[in-house]
């Protein structure tokens, strides 16, 4: 189905010891979400500094932004290479699926504002809405809403006017958007199951960046409800791969 079709996750996160064991890193989680037979899939991890030189970007027919603990607004020397990269890859009308902090630098690269979301952590499953004025669910037939899960305390405040916001949430204005059919962002955690966001959540405790009660809650959270995984699936792979 993707016969010859060359993808890249540019990595922006360590892995877990658990995410390594039962997934083969966060490189396999987003392989087992988004690859079909035929294709060709390649990481760089952008946070170690591994980047496709220059010549190699142009084989590739889209990328994926990940995850990272780092903020999407801060200045390391491989959040500013990435940046760049995001400025090619929009000169060169590739598409760029951003996930998490990948949605955030996206939104940074297009001149957007970035920065700690007001309402503190967002950790669990959340209900998003998609705008119905949106042409790129029109083909999909998703459910709407749709639930998600999420993980992160930074958020778009700002996004440049050419850039349309397609999904928002109760906790987030910011939720999804695109930049014309080549770029589009995704707060949430399509490609997460709820044991990896448990462990997560495990740790993100032990490092004292939440407390005991925000995690019970959000243990709880997760327990009872259920992300939209196969929907999210299909929305990612037809706006990667130019099925909308």
């Amino acid at each position: 189905m993707g016969a010859g079709k060359r993808f890249a996750v540019l990595l922006c996160a360590e892995d877990s010891d658990y995410v390594k064991k039962i997934y083969g890193g966060y490189f396999g989680v987003f392989v087992g979400m988004l690859a079909e037979e035929g294709e060709t899939w390649d990481v760089y991890r952008v946070a170690d500094g591994n980047f496709p030189e220059d010549d190699e970007i142009g084989e590739y027919d889209g990328f994926v932004i990940t995850g990272s603990c780092n903020d999407a607004h801060g200045n390391d020397l491989w959040i500013c290479r990435l940046l760049n990269l995001l400025q090619t890859l929009d000169f060169m009308k590739k598409k760029v699926l951003g996930i998490c902090f990948g949605h955030q630098i996206l939104g940074r690269s297009l001149g957007g504002k970035i920065g700690r979301a007001s309402t503190g952590w967002d950790v669990g499953v959340r209900t998003v809405q998609l705008s119905p004025s949106s042409k790129l669910f029109a083909s999909l037939k998703l459910p709407r809403p749709l639930s998600v899960i999420e993980c992160h305390q930074d958020e778009i405040w700002e996004l440049p006017p050419k850039a349309e916001v397609i999904a928002w949430s109760n906790k987030t204005r910011i939720e999804m958007f695109k930049y014309g059919d080549h770029f589009m962002g995704i707060q949430g955690h399509p490609e997460y199951t709820k044991d990896i966001l448990l462990h997560l959540i495990d740790r993100l405790l032990q490092r004292d960046l939440i407390t005991d009660s925000y995690a019970e809650e959000a243990k709880l959270n997760v327990g009872a409800r259920e992300p939209d995984r196969e929907s999210w699936k299909k929305l990612c792979v037809s706006f990667l791969k130019g099925r909308l």
